[in-house]
């Protein structure tokens, strides 16, 4: 299934990026150019956002190397592939002298006004455990308990919490993967020295299932369809080498087929897929230094590196496409987390409209946690002090080119000359997962 694909700021008052010239993969700069800086919080003057609260109680950056990742952040957001539902771990009061004490917490993000419903048990939480969310609104915890990896889901229980054990897995470590888009499965991946074992641990009629075992060391993990069969992985075979991103089907035992190979020696690996277009985001170092490209599944055009999606003062990292664009992949809107010197915060971009916006974050926000509804709203969960449980909501702004100054240049553009294939590129119809060609790999994996 390889991919080949379409072409294709400051934080604050929603500013936009000068589209600059779009590249595909080709020579670069020497790598180690515009070296991000230190993350940090958005600069004051955020664009119009609409706030909801509740009544109840209270990235990746840069381009991954091939060392071990950093461990989690305890407080990150998991949801669900609608949307509905998020889990986190959260922390308790802390008394003078005493112990952070973590526990799980639920928020239901689909209604009139979102809400977190606390899950605690009798005993505070590891800040290694993971969790995920269901549809139906329970859930899944991994704890790590001395050599195995212990599975339960959690719900709540009038005053108290329930708690369904689901059993548990020998192994050195595992990472739950992104809840399924089936909305009842979720997949753990367990790391070994020449392959990994893909594991069911929720949505089974028996406790924690073993799905497949993969050769190589895999990580990632981003799905490719609505049912929950097609899962893209960032794989590094046995003997090293490049990272490449295969798809293994589910439906087949776990089959691997190669997805992403844009050049021979390159790291390339998919970060975002929306199963509606087939619109992909990726990240790769085959321009010469690690670039975040995007391409459609199917398509037989070159994977495209923009120019914008490179800001100079910060590192750009998607979380969420749009859906339900069908035969229309240039003009989903993708949201990205924005980290750099000077300051964080969220950016839209579409591949059509090429510029990207910047927006300062709401305060609290968990970066890089956030879904889009169909219609082209940017939905952001956070927490304050003021607020324990609130979603900041976003319209994409427009993409409408500016009009022309004298002399031929864009107005806006701080005097550059417009890029070239200003125009958005013509629509292709994505291949269907089941007729991707999943035999035309550039070369075997």
């Amino acid at each position: 299934m390889t991919a080949c694909a379409i072409e294709g700021g400051t934080a604050g008052t929603a500013t936009t990026a000068d589209p600059g010239p779009e590249e595909s993969a080709g020579p670069e700069e020497p790598a180690g150019a515009r070296a991000p800086g230190p993350s940090g919080s958005a600069a004051p003057g955020a664009g119009r956002w609409t706030r909801v609260v509740t009544a109840g109680p209270g990235g990746r950056t840069a381009r991954p190397s091939r060392t071990p990742a950093p461990p989690r952040d305890p407080a990150a957001f998991t949801l669900t592939a609608d949307g509905g539902y998020a889990a986190r771990l959260t922390a308790a009061p802390v008394r003078a002298g005493g112990q952070r004490a973590w526990y799980p917490e639920r928020w239901t993000l689909d209604g009139p006004e979102p809400y977190a419903v606390p899950l605690p048990l009798d005993q505070p939480e590891e800040p290694d455990a993971q969790v995920a969310p269901l549809a139906d609104g329970r859930v899944l915890i991994r704890r790590r308990v001395a050599d195995r990896e212990m599975f339960s889901l959690l719900y709540p229980t009038g005053p108290g919490t329930g708690e369904l054990r689901l059993g548990a897995v020998v192994c050195t470590r595992m990472t739950l993967l992104p809840p399924s888009p089936d909305g009842v499965s979720v997949y753990g991946l367990a790391a070994g020295d020449h392959s990994c074992v893909l594991w069911r641990v929720a949505g089974g009629l028996f406790g924690p299932e073993r799905v497949a075992e993969i050769p190589g060391r895999c990580g990632g993990g981003v799905w490719l369809d609505r049912a929950g069969r097609m899962l893209a992985l960032d794989r590094q075979q046995p003997g090293g080498g490049p990272v490449k991103a295969v798809a293994v089907d589910l439906g087949r035992q776990g089959e691997v087929t190669p997805l992403l190979q844009i050049a021979p020696d390159s790291d390339d690996r998919l970060l975002l897929a929306d199963p509606d277009s087939g619109l992909l985001l990726l990240r790769s170092d085959a321009p010469g230094h690690d670039r975040l490209g995007w391409g459609v599944l199917g398509s037989c055009l070159p994977v495209r590196f923009p120019e914008c999606l490179r800001p100079a003062d910060a590192v750009a990292t998607p979380f969420a496409v749009q859906p339900g664009q069908m035969l229309t992949p240039e003009n989903c809107a993708v949201a990205l987390r924005i980290d750099g010197s000077a300051g964080g915060g969220v950016g839209v971009w579409r591949p059509a409209g090429r510029r990207l916006h910047r927006f300062a974050a709401p305060e609290g926000w968990s970066a890089g946690a956030g879904y889009w509804s169909r219609d082209g709203v940017l939905h952001l969960p956070y927490a304050n002090g003021a607020t324990p449980c609130a979603v900041a909501r976003l319209r994409a702004p427009t993409d409408e080119e500016p009009p022309p100054a004298p002399g031929g240049r864009c107005a806006g553009d701080g005097g550059a000359e417009p890029s070239a294939a200003v125009a958005a590129p013509a629509a292709r119809r994505p291949v269907p997962l089941g007729q991707a060609p999943l035999h035309r790999a550039a070369r075997p994996d």
